[in-house]
């Protein structure tokens, strides 16, 4: 520790915080790329389509979409704008509490994230999954659990969080996110 008390990274720790640093800025840029130009689609709207197709009956109340997708509510809002401009996603109100907006994929929306997913969960695969063995992978998670639950304590073991459990790791939408 240095005199004014700063823990400094060691030699070992910078070079993960670097590796770590600049390998999820490419991924995230990769996908970025990806579906910009396959779907015309920034990431974090196809990350609400995915996990709205997750929602029982496609659709969650907007205070839980922000939730799910880890947005400012501002953020979100605007997002959710464009989507429904697009015709993707439906706003309305909850008949019995008219402060509660729902936000729900659209059929149209659905079938937009349907033509997206299969390219996005390839690059996901290609970049992320294929250099990895199985045992690196579930370590990674692991990792990431753990990590998570740092960043999010209230929210790191909501089962929203890890999506959907069981073989394909996908329920009744293409994910892929």
């Amino acid at each position: 520790m240095a005199e004014d008390g700063t823990r400094w990274l060691d030699a070992e720790e910078q070079q993960t915080w670097r590796a770590f640093l600049w390998t999820t800025r490419l991924l995230h840029e990769a996908l970025e790329r990806q579906l910009q130009r396959d779907s015309g689609l920034p990431h974090a709207y196809y990350v609400i389509l995915a996990m709205l197709s997750e929602a029982p009956g496609r659709a969650l109340t907007m205070t839980e979409l922000a939730g799910v997708v880890r947005s400012s509510p501002s953020r979100l809002s605007h997002a959710v704008n464009r989507l429904e401009e697009a015709g993707w996603v439906r706003r309305t109100k909850r008949p019995e509490d008219r402060r509660t907006t729902i936000a729900q994929l659209t059929d149209e929306g659905f079938a937009v994230l349907e033509a997206a997913a299969p390219g996005h969960v390839e690059e996901v695969r290609r970049l992320l999954f294929d250099p990895l063995s199985r045992e690196d992978v579930l370590r990674l998670r692991e990792i990431l659990r753990t990590l998570l639950a740092r960043l999010d304590p209230e929210g790191a073991d909501s089962p929203d969080i890890f999506g959907p459990a069981g073989p394909g790791g996908h329920g009744a939408g293409p994910a892929a996110d």
